[in-house]
């Protein structure tokens, strides 16, 4: 359980599923539909939905076609928006509070890119007390491996190996599916 007092609540991240960053992403489309998925179930159960959106002066320059969130996916009123300007979703950010302010203790990540944002967002969770659930099949990321990276594929496994068997003192990590995310339900 988290290490965060009196914060029993569970919210759903959806990092980063801009235009710009989901142009030319590994199976792109199976993963937007995951999290619209993982969104209605967050909904149906009253969790929080938390959307995370990257500004850049490069190719996600605020308020461009590049910056907005995939069409499919559609932020409902009241629901929050983070902006951040590093990979960890923490990072010079409000989510910290926004979070603390709900009494939310545990973390379901989903969104882009796998290698650099999604587990930023993670690793910084868990650093800050936080239970950080990881599903395995609504992450992506691009191809780099012209520049020696693995293939997307390898790049998700092995996230997705590493998350599953990371530990640390008194919180919880792992992943789950879409179909298996249960909202109604504290580990």
């Amino acid at each position: 359980m988290t290490t965060l007092v009196d914060r029993p609540r569970t919210a759903l991240l959806v990092i980063d599923v801009q235009n710009g960053v989901m142009a030319g992403t590994h199976d792109r489309d199976a993963v937007v539909s995951n999290i619209g998925t993982l969104v209605g179930k967050a909904r149906s159960a009253g969790v929080d939905v938390v959307w995370v959106q990257h500004n850049s002066d490069g190719g996600l320059k605020k308020d461009s076609d590049e910056w907005q969130y995939v069409p499919e996916l559609v932020r409902a009123e009241g629901e929050v928006l983070v902006h951040k300007q590093y990979p960890d979703s923490f990072e010079a950010t409000d989510l910290e509070p926004v979070l603390a302010a709900r009494g939310i203790g545990r973390l379901i990540v989903s969104g882009a890119q796998t290698d650099e944002c999604i587990r930023s967002t993670l690793h910084g969770a868990i650093a800050r007390g936080y239970d950080a659930t990881l599903v395995a099949d609504a992450h992506t990321t691009e191809d780099l491996s012209e520049y020696g990276a693995p293939t997307p594929d390898l790049v998700i496994a092995h996230t997705n190996l590493y998350w599953e068997n990371h530990q640390a003192p008194g919180r919880t990590a792992g992943i789950t599916t879409t179909a298996d995310a249960d909202f109604t339900v504290t580990p």
